[in-house]
């Protein structure tokens, strides 16, 4: 694994040890954001000239989806080379381009590693298939059918049908949790752990700062590979898969969240310690989603902080429900650090599925910026992008094949940046690119929006740029929230410091008792008001009110 020497972190990038608390970080789609070669696939060094505007937004670090070696059936969340580029994407001598870039513009490089499962074109794969008894052939999860033939137990894929998939070869079905083109690694197997551990390495060697870990909760099965049982209707909470995949109709006791997997964890943080590196978990865990975000984030043993689901909601968040997470929060996980996200890769962009105004997607951006965790924005959310229509001939996604037209897939959050309004495809490729430019995007290309000072991407710069300028928001305490009717308020501090923040999540005004004692109006340039004389807080539309205690 050694392809290259060990390369220090800039001396001028930020080493202390709790950077990532309370840190902005910017998700990075490679496919899709920019195309530096002229195949209609975006690509590293593409990445690379854009990275001055993601700078240019304030925030702390990026998180590059997978580029690895794949065979792309799952976009390269199915990996056949785990230290290696897929020539799709350029070269390591390129990602080596990338951590040059963004060091020099002082953000953090966190990559998204896949280390739940791989390709079934992976190596290690096609020997533990060959037979039952070769070096790897504990290395995936292999079991024999039921004397009937029917698979191993009752578990399900996210992608739809059994998780288990017949191999004619061993004669025994392997474990897949999602394609059946993604057989699951054996977490139980000593040298699996020890060469995914030499894997991120590696990584941490070339510079990287840290990890996305996919799918966290899913490394560890259940030995005894017990049956799930099942989850009557009304306590369904489909988070992980749409309410079409009966995924969700099981209550995934076995199949993932195991005790063992916190022993991996354990030896992952050790290992990155030791380069000062982060890593932000994903939880897929539908019923106790916030309780094992406390358990692997609380304390420095396990993992730094983990993705939060609960405002990926598709219903708007409410006041009410803004406070109901954050009480459980408070409940389950005091001890934990989430990082909070709208958006991302594989759900709909947040605007179209939340049918928010332009002015509702700002009052949410100020609230994430207020909010005790650390954040992730997702390529274009800066611009305000809706969620494209794809049509199913154009379709990519394997997800949205399989249950059309009640599920479209991911697609729609996928389609290329735009760069320049006025270019083909938005400036991204000069060819037809892998998934189409939405014409919709075009009039909110970064090229347009930068020459207005009132553009949603300028709200983007100046709510990062809040967030920085008080320590209170980054890692301060927060205080139990408080719902009256639309209007969600709650105080952020540390040290002397004390903010109070207050957020209208309507399209009708709203009013709250001001908070007593003497306080100072903050965030002006983010729409923030102050009190009335009659010591009320009048909210307009989506309006928030920050203050600052004074004295």
């Amino acid at each position: 694994m050694n392809k290259t020497a060990k390369r220090p972190v800039p001396a001028g990038l930020d080493k202390h040890a709790d950077w990532w608390r309370g840190a902005v970080i910017y998700q990075i789609y490679p496919r899709s954001f920019q195309d530096s070669n002229g195949d209609g696939v975006g690509d590293l060094l593409g990445i690379a000239r854009r990275l001055e505007h993601v700078a240019s937004l304030g925030v702390d670090a990026i998180w590059i989806s997978p580029f690895f070696k794949s065979p792309m059936r799952d976009f390269g969340y199915d990996v056949s080379d785990y230290c290696d580029v897929d020539p799709m994407f350029g070269t390591l001598g390129d990602f080596d381009t990338v951590i040059a870039e963004a060091h020099r513009l002082g953000l953090k490089v966190l990559i998204d590693l896949v280390l739940s499962h791989t390709s079934i074109d992976h190596p290690w794969f096609v020997e533990s298939r060959q037979s039952k008894d070769n070096p790897r052939s504990n290395w995936y999860v292999w079991a024999d059918a039921k004397p009937d033939g029917t698979p191993p137990n009752n578990w399900l894929s996210i992608f739809g049908g059994s998780s288990w998939q017949w191999d004619p070869g061993r004669c025994q079905y392997y474990l897949h949790n999602f394609l059946a083109e993604q057989p699951d690694l054996n977490f139980h197997e000593p040298e699996v752990q020890k060469t995914l551990l030499d894997t991120a390495e590696f990584w941490l060697d070339r510079g990287v700062d840290g990890f996305r870990l996919d799918t966290i909760n899913f490394y560890v099965h259940d030995k005894e590979l017990r049956d799930n049982p099942a989850l009557p209707p009304e306590e369904r909470n489909p988070i992980t898969a749409p309410a079409v995949n009966p995924y969700t109709w099981q209550n995934h006791l076995y199949d993932k969240t195991q005790p063992e997997n916190l022993l991996f964890l354990k030896k992952l943080r050790t290992l990155m310690n030791r380069y000062n590196a982060a890593a932000v978990g994903e939880i897929g865990e539908d019923q106790r989603g916030l309780e094992v975000l406390g358990e692997y984030t609380g304390g420095s043993d396990y993992i730094h902080m983990s993705y939060a689901f609960e405002l990926l909601s598709d219903k708007m968040p409410t006041a009410a429900y803004v406070k109901k997470v954050f009480d459980m929060v408070e409940d389950k996980a005091a001890q934990g650090w989430p990082c909070w996200a709208f958006s991302n890769h594989d759900v709909p962009r947040h605007i179209s599925r939340w049918n928010l105004p332009e002015n509702g997607a700002r009052a949410f951006t100020t609230l994430m910026m207020c909010l005790k965790g650390s954040c992730c924005l997702y390529q274009g959310e800066e611009l305000g992008l809706n969620e494209a229509e794809v049509a199913f001939e154009d379709l990519q996604d394997p997800y949205g094949k399989r249950f059309w037209p009640a599920f479209k897939g991911r697609d729609g959050c996928r389609t290329p940046m735009v760069w320049d309004g006025d270019a083909y495809n938005g400036g991204f490729s000069e060819v037809r690119p892998w998934l189409p430019v939405s014409h919709q995007h075009l009039h909110r290309a970064v090229n347009e929006q930068d020459a207005d000072p009132g553009a949603i991407l300028q709200h983007y710069r100046r709510a990062i740029a809040f967030r920085h300028a008080h320590p209170a928001l980054m890692q301060g305490d927060q205080e139990r929230m408080q719902a009256s009717g639309t209007i969600v308020s709650f105080r952020r501090s540390l040290g002397g410091d004390t903010i109070f923040c207050a957020f209208n999540l309507s399209g009708e005004p709203g009013a709250i008792d001001a908070p007593e004692g003497r306080w100072t109006v903050i965030g002006q340039e983010l729409g923030s008001t102050g009190p009335a004389p009659d010591g009320r807080l009048h909210l307009g539309p989506w309006q928030p009110a920050l203050m600052v205690r004074a004295g």
